[in-house]
């Protein structure tokens, strides 16, 4: 991502320090090692240096490219917005995929073996848990398409998260939502017009939401279709022949409706 888009939450945020005559909050974003069932992960991790007491964290799942410079540029807008996050690799070792059927080998082969995809989540929970910006009890995860079905998905099995948003993500259930189990509040940010989500599909989740229990929110934008977040989609679509396409007012909607949903789940 070449821009940085500024929110409500943010700007409010930068006219906060400029009315208080300080500088715009500086973000440290480095690169972090964790391991996974004897994988090391290389996960990317964001905060304001100026934080000095512990704030929620937030961790942001990929989309099928792997952990590349757009989840690391969302995980340092969310660093503005004044939380902690962390960018997970799902895939291990920083591994990305440059081509749609590599991508698609390798998130078809962790939603085939989806115990292990949750270990390798887990651990970027706990890692990021233990920073030290980080209040360990308030902990959300966002997700973008393969990303945001994973986090749809993780809510489903109860994972103890105080919500998850999914922005143009996969809805289908690895195991359906049970009554009771799910415990985080849900955000599903969609695209109308995604050729990957037929309306059944859209139909089947909000009944199995309904059917478990679930707090959730879905909200879908005319004219948008799928991973209509990423700048790079347009250019990515006519690559690779795919109906991919960014769209500026969806993006920036979308992400002014996660600013609200993190408010409201965090009580900031």
């Amino acid at each position: 991502m070449k821009k940085l888009l500024f929110t409500l939450p943010a700007m409010a945020l930068l006219l906060v320090f400029a009315g208080a005559g300080l500088a715009e909050p500086k973000i440290e974003g480095k690169t972090v090692e964790y391991s996974a069932q004897g994988v090391v992960m290389k996960g990317y991790l964001a905060y304001a240096e100026s934080l000095k007491e512990k704030q929620p964290g937030v961790l942001v799942v990929h989309e099928w490219w792997g952990l590349n410079e757009y989840a690391r540029q969302r995980a340092r807008m969310l660093a503005e917005l004044g939380y902690t996050a962390l960018a997970v690799d799902l895939y291990g070792d920083g591994k990305q995929a440059m081509h749609p059927d590599e991508a698609g080998k390798f998130s078809s082969e962790l939603l085939k073996n989806f115990d292990s995809a949750k270990a390798r989540f887990m651990a970027a929970m706990d890692f990021l848990k233990q920073q030290p910006t980080v209040d360990p009890t308030r902990i959300a995860a966002i997700g973008y398409c393969f990303g945001g079905g994973v986090v749809l998905n993780l809510a489903r099995q109860g994972v103890d998260l105080k919500g998850v948003a999914s922005f143009h993500g996969a809805l289908a259930a690895v195991k359906p939502a049970q009554p009771g189990v799910v415990k985080a509040k849900i955000l599903v940010l969609n695209g109308a017009d995604d050729k990957f989500i037929p309306p059944e599909q859209i139909e089947a989740f909000k009944q199995e939401m309904k059917s478990a229990g679930a707090d959730f929110q879905f909200i879908s934008y005319p004219g948008a279709v799928h991973s209509f977040t990423n700048p790079e989609a347009t250019a990515l679509g006519k690559k690779f022949n795919l109906p991919l396409a960014y769209n500026a007012d969806a993006d920036k909607k979308s992400w002014v409706e996660l600013g609200e949903f993190l408010n409201s789940i965090f009580k900031k």
